[in-house]
């Protein structure tokens, strides 16, 4: 049975149906006024159910299946038609089959694609949420596309939120919202109970590329009977959600370089006061942003100049790292600077977690063993330590670099615990014994006088030597924790081999095994009058402005920086 229909709005329930029914549209009053039409079924069978007809009248003698066209969402399957782009069909026919038991409704419209695309510029990035934009959808349409102007930036992050009012609904209704963005596959769907009001988050897993005029939109498939209103503003929590999620492998990097920023103030401090400061002060100190962006900024402008770009070449240096973000698009504003906040926060977090580990363990050795003395000589070192250098060194050859670091690591943190609890010790004994130590110093002569100073000067060179062996654990955790990759993968594959070949961590292990037995073995008062002590303590700064520069985006370089001023302090024990 042929149904025409010549309005421009039609629903249909069909509950039922005992015969089959085609519901007809003719086209040609209807291409004069509108450009679209849109259809949509609740009834979600894949069967075919919208056609079109070519030059029929009262039969379609020469049809074409239009279903494989239509869109299925989850409540709805929908087709939108430009009608341009068929100038020979003369009806659109939907399909109606004979059903028992079910029910579903049909809807289709005409309109003009002015009245349901509606531009709606997105808010400012720095915004902060403040402000935002509205639109409200009056009429009763059924689809609307919502264009999200000057939105194609990772960095944008955006909360949508779609307030429905209805009037005269006793039943329950049903929208969709989706987001669609042209230049990538990252559509996604929001369905709501309407009235309601929903809260959809925009945020982008592409960049908008250069040549790409697209704009996102924001698809509602709307019920007729309600009216809703759509607001957009910038969401702060979302966007730092962004910076984390492009830039959140770039934060080893940050955190690193502002430890090397505050190692290179305690070596610093150590030449010129003869004393080395806190951790945590120094690291509020120097770990200042301007120490080290304004010179990547100043680079990467500077190879946008052919004569800098060619000087550079000449040296040999990798590319910029903030330049290869810049061509993938994910150069966000001001990200190098709330990386570098988020950098400083984690090196002082980790060092206060160091810190107190180091105590709880020197608190379980003591607890364990019977206390020992503070060392009487600082330049005597054990006369086992070539022999270790060399076993872990072979250990290293033999197996996994990383391993041998991780060995070493834990060697240091050992040194550092029977460090600790010597001090502590020592401490104790003092407060403990006061009538003594008093009673001793009136009955000593000069000489045990001059050798009780000796002691406390002893004392106030560990709590020194403490302070920077606690800035370089936190060095080489995290080039253990930068490291472990490698070791995971050797562990892995075990039973298959015991040498892992290639290794890319054999070759800083061959340096930084000699390098961290000297310095467990050593402390502050052998290098205060170190030649080398000056210039090692200069050096942190350029390596801190190269580990941002060359190891954001590639951490496998990261390390190379970090054990050159660990060597330098080594060798301040020698020069």
């Amino acid at each position: 049975m042929w149904v025409p229909v010549k309005v421009s709005k039609w629903t249909y329930v069909a509950y039922n149906e005992s015969d089959k029914i085609y519901f007809t549209f003719p086209l040609a009053n209807h291409r004069k006024i509108y450009t679209h039409v849109y259809c949509q079924s609740t009834m979600l069978d894949t069967n075919s159910w919208i056609f079109g007809c070519i030059n029929s009248t009262s039969m379609c003698r020469q049809g074409v299946d239009l279903s494989w066209k239509a869109e299925l969402l989850p409540t709805i399957k929908s087709l939108t038609l430009r009608l341009q782009d068929y100038p020979s069909l003369s009806h659109l026919v939907v399909y109606v089959p004979s059903i028992h038991g079910s029910k579903f409704v049909v809807d289709c419209e005409f309109f003009k694609k002015e009245t349901r695309s509606i531009q709606l510029p997105v808010t400012h990035l720095f915004s902060f949420g403040l402000s935002s934009r509205k639109v409200i959808l009056n009429t009763s349409g059924l689809f609307y596309n919502i264009e999200l102007l000057n939105f194609g930036q990772i960095y944008q992050a955006f909360k949508v939120n779609v307030v429905s009012k209805c009037s005269g609904v006793k039943e329950e209704i049903t929208s969709i919202y989706k987001l669609h963005i042209p230049w990538s596959y990252e559509d996604s769907l929001t369905i709501a109970q309407v009235p309601s009001s929903t809260e959809i988050s925009v945020k982008l897993h592409i960049a908008q590329p250069e040549n790409d005029s697209h704009v996102a939109l924001l698809k509602m498939y709307t019920s007729s009977d309600c009216q809703y209103e759509v607001t957009v503003k910038t969401s702060f929590s979302q966007i730092l959600g962004q910076v984390v999620r492009f830039h959140g492998g770039a934060l080893p990097a940050y955190v690193i370089s502002s430890i090397l920023l505050a190692y290179g103030g305690q070596l610093y401090s150590l030449f010129s006061t003869g004393h080395c400061l806190e951790y945590a002060a120094m690291l509020d100190k120097e770990a200042k942003p301007y120490k080290v962006d304004p010179f990547v900024i100043m680079v990467k402008f500077l190879l946008g100049y052919k004569w800098f770009k060619e000087f550079w070449d000449m040296l040999l240096l990798p590319e910029l790292d903030a330049i290869v973000l810049t061509s993938q698009s994910m150069c966000f504003p001001l990200v190098s600077l709330i990386l570098f906040l988020f950098g400083t926060c984690t090196a002082y977090w980790g060092g206060l977690l160091s810190s107190t580990s180091v105590r709880l363990l020197s608190s379980l050795w003591l607890t364990l063993k019977r206390p020992s003395e503070l060392p009487k000589d600082m330049k005597t070192m054990s006369p086992d330590l070539p022999i270790l250098t060399v076993v872990l060194i072979i250990v290293s050859w033999a197996t996994c670099g990383a391993f041998a670091i991780l060995l070493t690591y834990l060697y240091y943190v050992f040194k550092i615990v029977h460090l600790q609890a010597s001090l502590t010790t020592f401490k104790n004994s003092q407060t403990v014994n006061p009538k003594h130590s008093r009673r001793s110093e009136k009955k000593s002569n000069h000489h045990k006088d001059s050798t009780v100073y000796q002691l406390r000067l002893s004392a106030s060179d560990a709590e020194d030597s403490l302070r920077m062996h606690s800035t370089v654990i936190n060095l080489l955790t995290w080039i253990v924790l930068l490291s472990m990759p490698s070791l995971i993968y050797w562990l892995k594959n075990l039973r298959y081999y015991f040498k892992l070949n290639p290794d890319p961590c054999k070759p800083l292990a061959f340096i930084l095994i000699p390098t961290m037995a000297v310095l467990g073995n050593t402390y502050t008062a052998s290098i205060k009058s170190s030649k080398l002590l000056k210039t090692t303590s200069q050096f942190p700064l350029p390596l801190a402005v190269g580990v941002i520069a060359f190891g954001s985006a590639h951490l496998y370089r990261v390390p190379c920086f970090v054990f050159i001023p660990l060597l330098l302090h080594a060798l301040c024990n020698f020069m």
